[in-house]
C-alpha cells in the first residue's frame, strides 16, 4: 500500500514519463515505416530536383525505405513550402528548398503564407551553390562587360528568365541592374526547367541560375555562361571569371538548398533524417560528383541549419531593400 497520495503521485509521474521515453525510443528506432516524401515547390527537372537524385540511392539505403519526389509548383517555391509546413509533423513529408524560398520571399512578398523560422523544423544544409550568369547564343556577347554595353545600347528592350517571381533567380538580376544601371524586363516562370528551355530557344535574353545546370548546358553549347557570382571561380566552369573579376559589378552571391519537416516534428526523427542527409554527403563519390558539377557539399546539423537561416534572414532583407524588389 502506498502511505500517501503524495507517493503515489510521485510513482505515477515516474511511470508516465518512462512510457514516454520509452515510446519515444521507440518511434526513433522504428522511423520510417514507409516511404517519406520530399516535395520541391518547381518543375521536375530543375536544380532542385538533380540535387535530390543525386542523393537519394544513399538516403534510401540509410533509411531503409523508399524517397519520393513530388512538386508542388508556384509562387517562388512558396506552394511547396506552405503545403510542407501544413503537413503532419511525422517525418514522412519534408520539405527540399533553396534560397529564394527560404531566405528571400520572406522579404520581397508583402503577404507570405509561412514563417521560415518558426512553422519549419530545420533538418540539414545539405549544399552551397552560387549563380551563373548567362545569354543565349544569339545576344553578341561573349563577356559580361560586353553584355552590359549591349544592354545600356538596347535599355529596357532585352528581358530576363528566373525560376518564379521571389526566388534568387530574380533577385540576383535586380541586384546586377541596381549595380550597373542597365533595365531589363522580368519574365518568370514555374521552375528553372521552363526558363532554360526558353532561354536555349533565345526567347528570353539572359538569366541567372545554378551552377551545375548551367555548366552542363554551356559545356554542350547550348548557351554561353558571362560570369559566377562566387568569390572564387567554379570548378565546373574554371574557365568563366567572377563577375567582381569582370570589374563590371560587385556582386557576390552564394545560395544554399536544405532539407526542413513541418514545426513539432519529434527531435528524434529530425536527428535520424539529419545523420542520413550527412552520410550521403560525405560519401566520396557523391561529394565528388557534387564538386564536379559546381555545387558545394556543405552540410550543416539540425541546429546548426536553424541558426544559418536565422542570419540570413536579415542578411537578405537587406539585399532585396537595396534591390528595390518587392511582390504582392
Amino acid at each position: 500500500m502506498f502511505r500517501n497520495s503524495s507517493q503515489k503521485n510521485r510513482i505515477a509521474t515516474f511511470f508516465f514519463l518512462f512510457i514516454a521515453f520509452f515510446f519515444s525510443g521507440y518511434a526513433y528506432s522504428a522511423f520510417p515505416e514507409k516511404p517519406i516524401k520530399i516535395i520541391i515547390g518547381f518543375t521536375a527537372g530543375g536544380p532542385l530536383d538533380q540535387h535530390i537524385r543525386l542523393l537519394m540511392e544513399k538516403l534510401q539505403s540509410s533509411l531503409g525505405q523508399t524517397i519520393i519526389v513530388d512538386y508542388k509548383v508556384g509562387a517562388g517555391g512558396s506552394v511547396g513550402a506552405q503545403f510542407v509546413a501544413q503537413s503532419t509533423p511525422d517525418g514522412y513529408t519534408l520539405l527540399l528548398a533553396n534560397t529564394g524560398t527560404m531566405v528571400i520571399n520572406p522579404a520581397i512578398y508583402t503577404v507570405q503564407p509561412y514563417n521560415t523560422l518558426t512553422d519549419f523544423s530545420p533538418i540539414a544544409r545539405t549544399a552551397q551553390q552560387p549563380l551563373a550568369l548567362m545569354v543565349n547564343n544569339q545576344v553578341p556577347a561573349k563577356t559580361l562587360k560586353e553584355f552590359i554595353q549591349y544592354a545600356k545600347t538596347n535599355n529596357g528592350k532585352l528581358n530576363y528568365a528566373s525560376a518564379g517571381n521571389g526566388g534568387i533567380s530574380h533577385l540576383v538580376p535586380e541586384m546586377l541592374m541596381h549595380e550597373t544601371g542597365i533595365k531589363m524586363v522580368h519574365v518568370p516562370y514555374k521552375g528553372s526547367a521552363p526558363a532554360f528551355t526558353d532561354l536555349i530557344a533565345g526567347h528570353v535574353d539572359f538569366m541567372a541560375d545554378s551552377v551545375p545546370h548551367a555548366a552542363v548546358l554551356a559545356n554542350q553549347g547550348k548557351l554561353k555562361v558571362l560570369a559566377v557570382t562566387s568569390a572564387k571561380r567554379n570548378p565546373a566552369l574554371p574557365d568563366v571569371p567572377t563577375a567582381i573579376e569582370t570589374g563590371v559589378a560587385n556582386l557576390e552571391v552564394v545560395g544554399f538548398y536544405g532539407v526542413l519537416a513541418p514545426k513539432n516534428t519529434p527531435v528524434t526523427i529530425i536527428d535520424k533524417l539529419s545523420n542520413a542527409f550527412k552520410e550521403a554527403l560525405v560519401s566520396p563519390d557523391i561529394e565528388k560528383r557534387m564538386i564536379e558539377q559546381g555545387a558545394d557539399p556543405a552540410y550543416l546539423n539540425a541546429e546548426q541549419f536553424g541558426k544559418f537561416l536565422a542570419k540570413e534572414m536579415p542578411r537578405w532583407s537587406k539585399v532585396v531593400q537595396d534591390a528595390g524588389a518587392k511582390l504582392d
